[in-house]
């Protein structure tokens, strides 16, 4: 019998990889002690980057719903553990140190075990003080490897980068292979060479199924040594996502290797609740080509979970390149032709600004360049000439830290026309100290720092969506955004327009104008008045608007607890008594 293999479950990531926005708190503590009922996963993965900035986004607190999914887990010993980009945090953009500090403390308070510690451009600088931090915070680091495959990108570049980092301090190593390009060979050659000369250090594997290669990647690196394996379940395993824990359990039982059991009653159950999430509005969310597998990806090297946003930015100028083309006498390209020459620009691009492995943010930067090269190919413009954006100059100049490749002779012109330095000093030192500019602002808004300061630390993080979470705008964008995908929806499957409006309506009660007169959103010269977002929740006795009458200002009240599913009055209209000024959904409904 071979060793063991244990597994970790990737819920979170399995939503990132589908879609927009990551399942609310309830859902969450719902599901953790089904997970635990499956008795197959020694650990979890329960928050990191992008998910807490969702919890944001939909009004939600992150601090909470990190507490409320890490508890059960904690109670029974499953580890948990989060995704961390080294000197990004948690975000897209370069973080303070002291705030990358304050994470590990914040993070492991919370009942995080694990924080695996990733740069996307693979540079020890942004990594081996995240270990630091993270041991001084008393959570395991787990130092990663963005696997891509390139000509810079050998066995023995990774090989000698995962020295480094144990040789800082990293306890563990995680191969993380974001677009599921690694070449199932070359990954067990890697996990064989760390484990000869360093035979303790535990070695997880993270795999996205796009291409098609991991689950042969999977027995490549059990075949050499490798001892957790993340894994995902249905409804949202493959496709762009990662294998399932049946088929990962059934290939590596067959090949001798100590595997747990699956509760498969549990599963079912796991699997119901992940449908529900889904049926509930995750769904409404996600791009069906998430759940498609692509070998396609291996011609570009792009993560899978970016094919959704990569094709809507294709669909938004198609029709563009085409007007252009027309109007040059050329002929036009189909949307097949446009994904394809995307990729071929990617793979012209990605070695000219220094073979960034495509991960967030950099695959993004990457792809973007690729797109304005095509826009300027189709004006007739230079190559690069379009390039302006400092976010990609920056990773490009060296202020995200340093790029495994080269830059191309031509960029580094196109920098000294434009007037811009490549930076080759402490990257850290670009980017001040925050905490105390911002536990200021928390302390004149009135805002409390929280235990553990987690309320400063993810305003200092995600400081804009924060204001946003903390005046309600987060909310009542999100249940507008919901409900136009709702709409877009029923209008995808043949409901017309004025189906939609009645459906909605019978489902809903009317806001009917309580006097004559002029309807006016709110009384305030200086601001311009607008009509509540549709999304927005009401009590009963809540000013809904003013009825301007010939003897002055009515307040129209709400008249039902719930949120504003139709506004059917406009600024300045005139409505007679028992007009519908808007329709509500009560929460009763």
């Amino acid at each position: 019998m071979k060793k063991e293999i244990k597994f970790s479950l990737v819920y979170r990531d399995m939503f990132q990889s589908s879609g927009k926005y990551q399942p609310r708190v309830d859902q969450l503590v719902k599901i953790a002690p089904v997970i635990i009922d499956m008795g197959c996963f020694a650990r979890v993965e329960t928050n990191g980057g992008a998910f807490e900035q969702v919890n944001l986004m939909y009004g939600e607190n992150p601090n909470t719903a990190v507490r409320a999914f890490t508890k059960p887990f904690n109670e029974v010993g499953i580890k948990t553990h989060m995704l961390d980009r080294g000197l990004n945090a948690l975000r897209m953009f370069p973080c303070p140190a002291d705030l990358r500090k304050l994470m590990y403390k914040v993070k492991h308070a919370q009942g995080v075990d694990i924080t695996r510690i990733f740069c996307g451009l693979n540079d020890p600088n942004n990594i081996i003080p995240s270990i630091k931090y993270a041991k001084e915070g008393r959570m395991t680091p787990q130092a990663t490897l963005c696997i891509t495959y390139s000509p810079v990108h050998t066995v023995e570049y990774y090989t000698k980068l995962a020295d480094t980092l144990i040789e800082a301090g990293a306890e563990e190593i995680c191969l993380k292979d974001m677009a599921g390009i690694g070449r199932p060979w070359s990954l067990g050659q890697l996990v064989k060479n760390i484990k000869t000369k360093h035979p303790d250090i535990i070695i997880q594997y993270h795999g996205h199924s796009g291409p098609g290669l991991s689950m042969a990647s999977i027995l490549e690196v059990c075949e050499n040594g490798a001892d957790v394996i993340d894994t995902a379940i249905e409804p949202l395993s493959w496709g762009k996502v990662h294998p399932d824990v049946i088929s990962v359990q059934a290939m590596l039982k067959d090949a001798g290797f100590q595997v747990p059991e699956i509760n498969m009653s549990a599963y079912m159950k796991a699997r119901a609740l992940t449908q529900e999430f889904i049926d509930d509005f995750l769904g409404y969310f996600m791009d069906p080509n998430n759940k498609l597998m692509s070998s396609l990806l291996l011609t570009c090297g792009l993560p899978g979970g970016m094919m959704g946003s990569m094709m809507a930015d294709l669909k938004g100028v198609h029709s563009g390149i085409n007007m252009m083309l027309k109007a040059q006498n050329k002929p036009e390209v189909s949307l097949d032709d446009l994904v394809i020459h995307l990729f071929d620009e990617v793979k012209n691009v990605w070695p000219k600004v220094g073979y960034p492995p495509l991960v967030t943010p950099f695959s993004q930067y990457t792809k973007n360049i690729a797109l304005m090269n095509i826009m300027a190919e189709v004006q007739n413009k230079p190559m690069f000439s379009l390039l302006s954006d400092n976010s990609i100059w920056g990773m490009i100049l060296g202020k995200s830290g340093k790029l495994p490749g080269e830059v191309a002779p031509e960029i580094k012109e196109l920098a000294k026309e434009q007037g811009r330095e490549f930076f080759t000093g402490d990257v850290q030192a670009l980017y001040p100290d925050c905490l105390d500019k911002y536990r200021e602002e928390m302390k004149k808004n009135g805002w409390e720092t929280g235990p553990d300061d987690e309320e400063l630390f993810e305003f200092a993080m995600h400081d804009t969506q924060y204001r946003d979470f903390k005046s309600g705008v987060a909310k009542q964008r999100f249940e507008a955004d919901l409900q136009k995908a709702k709409d877009a929806s029923m209008a995808k499957n043949g409901f017309s327009e004025e189906d939609i409006i009645k459906m909605k309506r019978a489902k809903a009660e009317p806001i009917t104008a309580e006097e004559k007169g002029q309807v006016v959103w709110e009384i305030d010269v200086e601001n311009p008045s607008m009509a509540p977002s549709v999304g927005k929740e009401f009590k009963a006795d809540d000013k809904f608007c003013y009825i301007m009458t010939h003897w002055g200002a009515v307040k129209q009240t709400a008249n039902f607890n719930g949120r504003v599913i139709e506004i059917c009055a406009k600024q300045g209209d005139r409505v007679d008594k028992g007009d519908v000024i808007a329709y509500i959904q009560r929460n009763d409904a």
